[in-house]
């Protein structure tokens, strides 16, 4: 399948919507960029959150993962104090070097937009805090999840609302 074709047959999320997210295009000149909305999972500490990232395919997507960056502030041990979202489905594909994920786990041509969301909407749900990209956020979410880590994530919810179609 093309780049064009797949993220062609990825841009009609829109025409069937899958709840939690929204996807589209930054530019209509520049499939390469997209943004999403990804509303917190309801029964999380992120339930109400509405956050905006942006999705940068390669030139040679689906061969390889696109990148995910939050643009709206979150307090994540997934997420990265920047704002890039490490999660396996968007590692390169193939053996991990350090023998954490198995190659299935990692990203693989026939992802698409919607398992990339549904995983990143997982990982809110459910962090990997063995495997954080934020340390700092999976000290406090073993150690103090109700009480520094819930506070944070709080903050990061309301901020959301506040700017959220800025």
């Amino acid at each position: 399948m093309s780049l064009w074709s797949k993220l062609e047959h990825d841009g009609k999320l829109n025409k069937n919507p899958v709840e939690g997210f929204s996807a589209g295009l930054i530019d209509d000149n520049d499939l390469y960029r997209w943004e999403v909305l990804i509303i917190g999972p309801p029964d999380t500490l992120y339930e109400g959150g509405v956050f905006k990232a942006h999705l940068t395919f390669p030139k040679d997507y689906p061969l390889r993962p696109p990148k995910m960056k939050f643009i709206t502030e979150i307090w994540h041990p997934n997420v990265d104090k920047n704002g890039d979202v490490c999660i396996s489905i968007l590692h390169e594909p193939g053996e991990d070097k350090y023998g954490y994920e198995k190659p299935e786990e990692r990203w693989l041509p026939i992802h698409t937009v919607e398992t990339i969301m549904i995983s990143v909407i997982s990982m809110l749900a459910d962090p990997n805090g063995d495997s954080p990209a934020n340390v700092d956020a999976a000290k406090e979410w073993r150690e103090d999840r109700n009480g520094e880590f819930k506070r944070k994530v709080a903050r990061c919810v309301r901020k959301s609302q506040e700017t959220a179609f800025e």
